[in-house]
């Protein structure tokens, strides 16, 4: 049996997968849950000090109220490519063992555990490992947030068909950065999503402006909390 969690992945990068997942975690943190968060693998860390910085750990810290360890982050690559191709260039290999153990470290401190991947299911790691393989052994269920915008329906009904055939559950689906004023395509995307994908739509969490991300996380996990949808989105995600 896998720990209690969510594994979020993305149709595509650039998503918004870090803002919606640091945002659940301020949901979840301001509920009283203990909950924990890991990045396995960022790609493009900036250099702080003389150290490297996962800016997307960082926001995910921020918003579950954790402190920083090795475990939330263990692998950081400067490049902002395939993490295969980035470990490489570093003289490093992705070892999916170490990424469980630090799994294991994490989820025994904490009562729900929300994992992030990088960009999408089919993202190389390691050789011919993806972020599909990572979240399978991890044992978590899937998350899977979609843009809005079009070409959203064919990226994330590609996603969960894909998901199922390497026998992913996935828990459902968040649209992400709804605007507030949506086109023909976006007006169309969650009610197809919801159809099409095979996966319960989870929610459609709006567009928050603003350069500071961590206003955005709080901003937008403030309209979460007063949405009644969001407490469906939370049952079926394992909170009560």
């Amino acid at each position: 049996m896998g720990a209690t969690g969510i594994f979020i992945t993305g149709t595509d990068t650039g998503v918004g997968k870090t803002i919606a997942a640091a945002a659940i975690a301020r949901l979840l943190k301001e509920r009283g849950v203990n909950v924990g968060v890991m990045k396995p693998v960022t790609s493009g860390c900036i250099e702080v000090d003389g150290r490297l910085v996962s800016e997307d750990a960082e926001l995910l810290l921020w918003g579950a109220g954790c402190d920083r360890t090795e475990d939330v982050a263990p692998y950081l690559l400067r490049a902002a490519i395939a993490p295969s191709v980035a470990a490489s260039m570093e003289g490093m290999r992705i070892d999916f063992g170490r990424l469980r153990e630090a799994f294991d470290r994490l989820a025994a401190r904490h009562d729900f555990m929300i994992v992030e991947g990088a960009g999408g299911l089919m993202v190389p790691l390691a050789g011919g490992l993806l972020v599909a393989d990572l979240a399978a052994r991890l044992g978590l269920p899937l998350v899977v947030v979609a843009r809005p915008a079009l070409g959203t329906v064919n990226h994330t009904v590609l996603t969960c068909f894909a998901a199922k055939q390497l026998g992913l559950p996935v828990q459902g689906v968040i649209i992400n950065n709804y605007p507030e004023s949506p086109d023909r395509a976006e007006e169309s995307a969650p009610h197809l999503i919801d159809s099409l994908a095979g996966a319960p739509l989870l929610g459609v969490f709006p567009h928050v402006p603003g350069d500071d991300l961590r206003e955005v996380v709080a901003r937008l996990a403030t309209r979460l909390a007063a949405e009644p949808a969001t407490r469906i989105m939370l049952r079926e995600i394992g909170i009560p």
